[in-house]
């Protein structure tokens, strides 16, 4: 696995998830889109298409990790957040080979470049809690050395 290949995968995987959470249009438009006119650099391909086909079969459970969590109505989330929240918390739950941490500073990263000023403080705060929720085991693991 190539970290650089990983954090491209994300950085589109998060442009198509934002596409698709706009404007509705079917995962495999945007997926071939992405395809053939936006992925350039290096990317690890399979992890991209794994999260833009996985995520929006599975976010009404991963809405329902963050939503104890949320300050205000998911509906009222800024889309690129709300996108950022359901990829990282993708990887939180079923990714264990991804490290926590690493899940929760990649999120903060594409919040940074692509969110609003503040924003990844509202993620960082979100991410935190879901994170001592889904991987509680890996928390303590990580204190005890």
């Amino acid at each position: 696995m190539n970290p650089t290949a990983r954090r491209h995968a994300r950085q589109y995987a998060l442009q198509a998830l934002y596409q698709w959470q706009l404007s509705d249009t079917p995962i495999k438009e945007i997926e071939l889109d992405f395809l053939v006119n936006y992925i350039k650099q290096k990317t690890d391909l399979d992890y991209f298409k794994e999260l833009i086909h996985q995520i929006p079969r599975q976010h009404d459970e991963l809405d329902q990790h963050m939503i104890p969590f949320l300050s205000r109505p998911i509906k009222e989330l800024d889309p690129i957040e709300l996108a950022i929240l359901r990829l990282a918390i993708y990887e939180l739950a079923n990714r264990i080979d991804i490290p926590y941490r690493v899940a929760i500073n990649e999120a903060l990263e594409l919040n940074k470049k692509f969110g609003s000023v503040e924003g990844y403080k509202f993620v960082n705060g979100v991410l935190d809690q879901v994170a001592r929720k889904l991987r509680i085991e890996e928390i303590k693991a990580a204190k005890r050395s």
